[in-house]
C-alpha cells in the first residue's frame, strides 16, 4: 500500500499527455505487430481492443529490476526465434516485447516478471514448443495504454504506471480494470517495448492495463 501511495504521488509530477492519440510505433511499419482498434482517446490514456493474439512467454522471473528481468527474458526469447525450439524453426522478429509486472510488497523485495514475444500470424496455429517457454493465447482483449518515449529504466516505470492509473480515475473503464486486477495471478501492469536497445531515435514504449468487459454494450 505504501508503494502504491508513492507511485500516485510521483504520478502527480508527470502531467498526462494531451493529444489526439498515441503515436503509431514506427517499428510496426517494418515488422509485424498485433492488430487493435482504438476505442477511446482520453486525457493521458488510450483504450484499445486487441484482436486474438498468441504470445510465447517465459516462466515468471524473480528480480528487483524490470530492466534486468526483461533482458534475461528476452535472451530466452531471442534464442527461441533463432531456432532453439523443438521444430528448429526460425521465427520473424515482431513487436512489442512485453513484460507483465507483479510488484513486490516492499522496495527491496523481488517482483515477478513474465516476458513475452508476439508470435507472428504465420506461426500462431502451431507455435514451436521450447523448454522454459509457454504459449499464451489471448481472446479479444481490452487494454488501457499510456505511451512514453526514451529508454525504459527502473527509475521511471513505476511513475509512468501510476500516471496511467491516475488518468483513468472517474472514467467508465476504472471499475473494469480494478475487477480484472483482482483475478488470481493477474499482473498489475504490463510494459510494452517496441524498439531494439540499439535504436536511439523514435523510441516508443507503453504501459498497459489489461482488462475484460463483460457487457460489450457499455463500450
Amino acid at each position: 500500500m505504501e508503494m502504491v501511495k508513492l507511485w500516485l504521488l510521483l504520478a502527480l509530477l508527470i502531467a498526462p499527455k494531451k493529444s489526439a492519440g498515441a503515436e503509431f510505433p514506427p517499428t510496426c511499419n517494418r515488422i509485424e505487430c498485433p492488430s487493435f482498434d482504438v476505442i477511446e482517446t482520453g486525457d493521458g490514456y488510450e483504450i484499445r481492443r486487441y484482436d486474438s493474439a498468441v504470445w510465447a512467454s517465459t516462466a515468471p522471473i524473480q528480480d528487483i529490476s524490470l530492466h534486468e528481468a526483461t533482458r534475461r527474458g528476452f535472451l530466452q526469447l531471442f534464442d527461441y526465434i533463432q531456432g532453439k525450439n523443438k521444430y528448429n524453426e526460425k521465427i520473424e522478429m515482431t513487436a512489442p516485447v512485453i513484460s507483465e509486472v507483479s510488484p513486490s510488497d516492499g522496495p527491496f523485495c523481488a517482483s515477478s516478471f513474465v516476458v513475452s514475444f508476439y508470435v507472428p500470424k504465420l506461426n500462431q496455429a502451431d507455435p514451436p514448443p521450447a523448454k522454459g517457454l509457454h504459449v499464451q493465447r489471448w481472446k479479444p482483449t481490452y487494454v488501457a495504454v499510456r505511451q512514453f518515449s526514451g529508454f525504459v529504466v527502473d527509475a521511471n516505470i513505476g511513475a509512468e504506471a501510476a500516471a496511467l492509473d491516475a488518468s483513468l480515475v472517474d472514467t467508465k473503464w476504472a471499475a473494469a480494470i480494478a475487477k480484472s486486477r483482482r483475478v488470481e495471478h493477474a499482473s498489475i501492469y504490463t510494459v510494452a517495448q517496441y524498439n531494439s536497445p540499439f535504436e536511439f531515435d523514435h523510441r516508443v514504449n507503453e504501459i498497459w492495463f489489461l482488462f475484460d468487459i463483460e457487457d460489450i454494450a457499455q463500450v
